[in-house]
């Protein structure tokens, strides 16, 4: 179009409009463009020209044609507007403030401004500050979309039920837009109300069908509820709409595992490792540890989702050491979400009991679990003052943790479900260690040490770990050497060969990767009548393992599931397996220490990951090296040796049996070493101050 030659500049102007509302970006610029060389004086063509190359992404030049719009037209609150905007999601928050300056000189009460003026006060950081302008903005007739931020901020600083019923509102609205459906089923999820969030998702996407972010969050609150099947379908019908999406890539691939559906399982894994290669941000690095991954590409994974979290955050140094009487007591707060009948409660609590009666340490607890009211939950509130942080929102939390004023802050979830590496990042104390719940590095700079042990990380791979590498002389697993083991029926009840040589493969299904099923099945075929004994999961899950079994020549009736148990019953089932068949490259963590305390041999085959060498680090420290593989052939055949070899198994067992009088079961021993570590680390870093 010759612009030039347009009669009227306010009908280009419209046009101009019109094409940035229609998305059509590239056309907009130009006829702006040509507008604003005919008419260098427009203000208003400078502002459009302006969002045109914001649209287009050419933020630097974007801002350089706000910029002019505001000289040109400096009453026009729209151009300051637009111009804070940009300036603040490019970060530069001080041009973004003294634009909104310029825009409240003009009038204080315009409701955009309002608005802007609480983004910009969220993007500092201060949410009381964004909620008091988000209000103000309300009060002056600001738009729905107003609502909708400060309904964000409630949900951020723990308001949640404050912001369900903003956002619940909103969605009543026939033109409510799927933001407000996905706020609203964010609000049920903080709450844990799982299956209200579904509902708020299936709502909304009723009224924006296809929408690939409420896709999303349905699958993840799916999951949640151990609809695995349901989630995987999510995933998928958000990538239809959003094909490139890679957190709804990850997490199809780690439902897909769930589900044991392993059709695309190692061309999506290769094209995960791929991407994260290339630094893209989505993949979530506790999924990424089930992944055929290097210890580097697990840093590297790791550090992505570090970046990420922190550029949402503002800047945390690490606070100066609180003042300490000499001789007193380290401080010492653990953050879990595993405070309740979990499978890190059942590890740590001996330990935590006998830590307790340290004199040289004082324990804090703080819960990211609510009270199950089970034993370990009373157990653990018993032997140290412990907080329920479940509904304590981040802000709080940090603020208590600050006044706590700890020496040495234990994260025990990192990357975990359930964890909040956010509030961590925040430095609350001069030494934040990770242990025990995430097998891997966090990646980032406020996790200063990670609790391992020599074989899970030896020496000469400390490299791969972003965190300063502690040892424990002892495997860095505790475990409970104090637990009932409830006797259960004998091997028929529970539908296992009475003779026949019972191999267990008790993980999680995601654990379970079709290359080691495929080797034990290659067990099955060479030991006659044995079977392989699982953990009962779902339905789907199951009819693909069997059909899994089929097509490699082993009769499905040799896989045995088994039906999920009180602990105490689990351990007993235990009793009635020779030996377990580790998983992956994702150990069995837990279900290790617990097959031997039970008197079940491990057969493992220690990789190069932390998370493929919990197992091995197990047997090794029991004095049980010999049921370390050396690889995956190793591993087939010492499992069809014992299989085929009574006596052997036998003699095995009697080995486990005495392992139990080893240091891997010796609560109070793990308790002194830690203790001592956690002191010459704390003494480290003083000396380093």
């Amino acid at each position: 179009m010759n612009i030039r030659g347009a009669d009227d500049p306010v009908a280009a102007l419209t046009r101009i409009t019109a094409l940035l509302e229609q998305g059509a970006a590239a056309a907009a610029e130009a006829q702006a463009r040509a507008l604003w060389q005919w008419r260098p004086a427009d203000g208003e063509a400078a502002r459009l020209h302006g969002l045109a190359l914001l649209l287009l992404g050419r933020i630097r030049d974007s801002i350089e044609s706000l910029r002019m719009a505001t000289r040109l037209a400096p009453q026009s609150i729209a151009a300051w507007l637009n111009l804070a905007g940009a300036a603040r999601d490019t970060g530069d928050l001080a041009l973004a403030q003294s634009a909104l300056d310029a825009a409240l000189a003009i009038d204080a009460t315009h409701p955009a401004t309002l608005d802007q003026l609480g983004s910009l006060r969220r993007a500092q950081g201060d949410a009381a500050g964004a909620c008091a302008a988000y209000a103000q903005a309300l009060a002056r007739g600001g738009a729905p979309a107003t609502a909708l931020n400060l309904a964000a901020v409630e949900l951020e600083t723990g308001a949640t039920a404050q912001a369900a019923a903003r956002a619940a509102a909103l969605c009543a609205h026939p033109q409510a837009p799927a933001a407000a459906f996905l706020l609203l089923a964010q609000a049920h999820a903080a709450q844990r109300e799982f299956a209200a969030a579904e509902a708020a998702c299936a709502a909304g996407l009723a009224r924006c069908a296809g929408d690939a972010g409420l896709l999303y969050q349905a699958g993840l609150m799916a999951e949640e509820q151990g609809a695995h099947a349901r989630a995987a379908q999510c995933y998928r019908d958000a990538l239809q709409r959003d094909p490139g999406n890679l957190r709804s890539a990850a997490q199809l691939q780690f439902a897909a595992r769930q589900c044991c559906d392993w059709r695309e399982v190692d061309a999506c894994g290769a094209a995960l490792r791929a991407r994260v290669a290339a630094g893209e941000s989505g993949v979530a690095p506790f999924a990424f540890l089930a992944e055929h991954a290097a210890p580097a590409e697990q840093r590297r994974c790791a550090e992505i989702a570090a970046q990420a979290l922190a550029a949402r955050l503002p800047a945390a140094p690490v606070p100066a050491p609180p003042p300490r009487t000499p001789g007193a007591p380290l401080r010492v707060g653990l953050l879990s979400a595993g405070f309740h009948q979990h499978a890190t409660a059942l590890l740590l609590t001996p330990m935590l009991e006998a830590l307790a009666r340290d004199a040289s340490l004082h324990l804090r607890l703080y819960a990211l679990s609510s009270d199950d009211g089970s034993t370990w939950r009373r157990r653990l509130a018993a032997c140290a003052p412990l907080l329920d942080a479940s509904v304590v929102p981040d802000d709080a939390l940090a603020a208590r943790l600050r006044s706590d004023a700890l020496d040495v802050l234990i994260d025990i979830e990192v990357w975990c479900g359930g964890g909040r590496p956010q509030v961590l990042a925040r430095r609350l104390a001069p030494l934040q260690v990770q242990w025990l719940g995430y097998p891997g590095t966090g990646g980032a700079p406020w996790w200063d040490a990670l609790i391992a042990d020599e074989f899970v990380i030896p020496p000469g791979w400390r490299g791969d770990y972003r965190e300063q590498v502690a040892y424990l002389p002892r495997c860095y697993q505790p475990v409970d050497a104090a637990r009932a083991i409830v006797a259960l029926p004998p091997r028929a009840a529970l539908g296992l060969p009475e003779r026949g040589t019972v191999y267990a493969c008790f993980g999680q299904n995601y654990k379970l990767t079709p290359q080691r099923f495929a080797g034990c099945m290659d067990i099955l075929r060479a030991v006659p009548g044995s079977v392989l004994w699982l953990l009962a999961s779902f339905e789907e899950a199951h009819a693909r393992l069997r059909d899994a079994a089929r097509a490699a020549d082993v009769d499905p009736a040799r896989l045995v599931f088994a039906a999920r148990r009180p602990h105490g019953e689990y351990l007993g089932l235990l009793r009635h397996a020779d030996l377990l068949l580790d998983t992956h490259p994702y150990n069995a963590h837990t279900t290790a220490s617990d097959a031997l305390y039970a008197g079940c041999p491990v057969l493992t085959c220690p990789g190069a990951t932390f998370a493929s060498r919990v197992a091995g680090s197990l047997n090794h420290h029991a004095g049980l090296a010999e049921c370390n593989a050396r690889d995956e052939p190793d591993f087939i055949a010492r499992a069809v040796a014992l299989g085929r070899d009574p006596a052997a198994r036998a003699a095995l067992r009697a080995r486990v049996a005495q392992a139990r009088g080893s240091g891997v079961f010796d609560a109070a021993g793990y308790a002194r070493d830690f203790a001592a570590l956690l002191h010459a680390l704390h003494a480290g870093t003083a000396a380093a101050r």
